[in-house]
């Protein structure tokens, strides 16, 4: 492959091609009239706008994308994350038009992308999954029979959803109804396709996710875990690897899992199998994401494996160069996404310009980004800013310097997750690792990061009056009724 086409925007696309660029593969980015000052667009060596700032008419526009890559002879299209990456019609039809698809098959985007058709094809490689109904639900009466049988609380989901979107929490049988007509509601909204399935809920879960990587040739490894509980919304906020909670036995069969998960669709190139973890340790498959994820750098920092590099190799036919026995866990790392979203207001979206635009720097540090001082948060997409990761010898020390790094990190004119994450960071369930997916409900509440701003004013407030009181005293001008100054020479 000499020249790949980037099907997205913003930090990611300019991740990729910072791959792309150290393979000696040219990039060429695809953007909206938004994004006409985005810094992935210069980085590019070619980049073409497709279309006015609405996603409908620029980034998932299939055909005026895949007709940019045929005019400019790539060879591959690498779709990121979100828009067209999980979506198994534009993997076809980019096949279709003779240029690779740098990521799974349409056959395993297909089954994946469906939760209901994800279990049926895991269910005979003996993977835990959680109690419920493996197939969709259209005889509502009987669903509450079952319902009942599996015991309440319940949790009814989208069969096509994500994100939270067509998920519902039944604490009780007097609700069911009313809570299944609004999931299907919303998932036919979302997703236009209604089916939604029940599972039990676990009511203290933690989401680890296992990273995979598959070769053409059958060969396969899973690089190690992820711990992303702290999320908002059912989105997540802070990751890290590995879990606290994960010891190398649950590691060992978690990662055999994933693998098993990934063979049983086919799989080729870079996936993440996600699990639910209880109390007691048990794990239960949740579900398969056929695509690059967000929190990918804190894998790369613990195992020095570039995951795009590793998604161009596998798309060019070559076997993996590395086998399980050769991956190992080195240090900690942590990610916090930096929203554009303002956390004492329920995270909601903070869009405006970015008077003041600075990163932090140092060793173990890296900021995923694709802005810079002066530009405008578009309204037209996902809100985050940046990925801020961070990387240490122990998790101890990996807080210490994500606490420096989110402190040092200067963004004016709008609000951010940034404040979010220091309280995280600073927070006892965190620092002991006994968190779960509850963890905003628990801790956190409006008034939190700004008791905890008031706070370190106060504090800054003091110290800068001892420090003036110090240096006042060093320069003090002693008294005097004659001054040289008032002397004729």
């Amino acid at each position: 492959m000499k020249k790949i086409l980037i099907a997205n925007r913003g930090e990611i696309a300019l991740r990729i091609m910072r791959s792309l660029r150290k393979m000696g593969i040219e990039s060429v980015a695809v953007y909206s009239e938004a994004d006409i000052n985005s810094p992935f667009v210069s980085y590019a060596d070619y980049a073409f706008c497709i279309g006015p700032p609405a996603s409908s008419e620029s980034y998932l526009n299939a055909a005026h994308i895949i007709q940019v890559a045929l005019d400019n002879n790539c060879d591959g299209i690498h779709p990121g994350y979100g828009f067209l990456s999980e979506n198994a019609v534009f993997a076809e039809q980019v096949t279709s038009a003779g240029i690779k698809f740098i990521g799974p098959s349409p056959h395993s985007i297909r089954i994946m992308g469906s939760k209901l058709d994800a279990k049926d094809a895991v269910k005979n490689y003996d993977i835990p999954m959680v109690p419920g109904t493996d197939t969709a639900i259209t005889d509502i009466p009987e669903a509450k029979n079952i319902a009942g049988t599996i015991g309440y609380p319940i949790l009814i989901k989208a069969s096509a959803g994500g994100g939270g979107k067509g998920m519902r929490i039944v604490e009780s049988e007097d609700e069911f109804i009313s809570q299944m007509e609004r999931a299907i509601s919303e998932a036919e909204s979302a997703f236009g396709d209604g089916a939604v399935f029940i599972e039990k809920y676990i009511s203290s879960p933690r989401h680890i996710e296992i990273q995979v990587l598959c070769d053409a040739h059958g060969n396969a490894v899973h690089l190690f875990e992820r711990e992303c509980s702290v999320q908002r919304r059912h989105q997540k906020v802070v990751e890290e690897a590995p879990a606290t909670v994960v010891d190398k036995d649950l590691r060992a069969r978690m990662g055999e899992a994933a693998i098993k998960v990934a063979k049983s669709c086919n799989y080729e190139g870079v996936g993440t199998v996600e699990f639910l973890l209880d109390e007691d340790k048990n794990f239960y498959f949740l579900e398969m994401n056929t695509r690059l994820q967000v929190e990918h750098p804190v894998t790369e920092m613990i195992t020095g494996v570039d995951l795009v590099e590793q998604q161009i190799k596998v798309a060019r036919g070559e076997i993996l160069d590395f086998q399980q026995k050769d991956l190992n866990i080195s240090g900690h790392a942590l990610e916090l996404r930096v929203y554009a979203e303002d956390p004492e207001n329920n995270f909601l979206p903070s869009i405006g310009r970015m008077d003041k635009y600075e990163i932090p720097k140092g060793e173990g540090v890296r900021v995923d980004d694709s802005f810079k001082e002066g530009m405008q948060i578009p309204i037209y997409y996902d809100p985050m800013i940046a990925k801020l990761i961070v990387h240490a010898p122990t998790r101890d020390l990996a807080i210490q310097k994500m606490r420096k790094a989110i402190r040092s990190y200067n963004i004016k004119g709008i609000k951010t997750t940034l404040g979010f994450g220091d309280f995280v960071m600073d927070s006892d369930a965190f620092i002991s690792g006994n968190y779960d997916t509850h963890f905003v409900k628990k801790y956190f509440s409006n008034e939190n990061i700004a008791d905890k701003e008031k706070e370190e004013g106060r504090v800054a407030a003091a110290f800068a009056q001892l420090l003036w009181e110090q240096e006042s005293a060093k320069i003090r001008v002693p008294k005097s009724t004659q001054s040289n100054w008032s002397k004729q020479n």
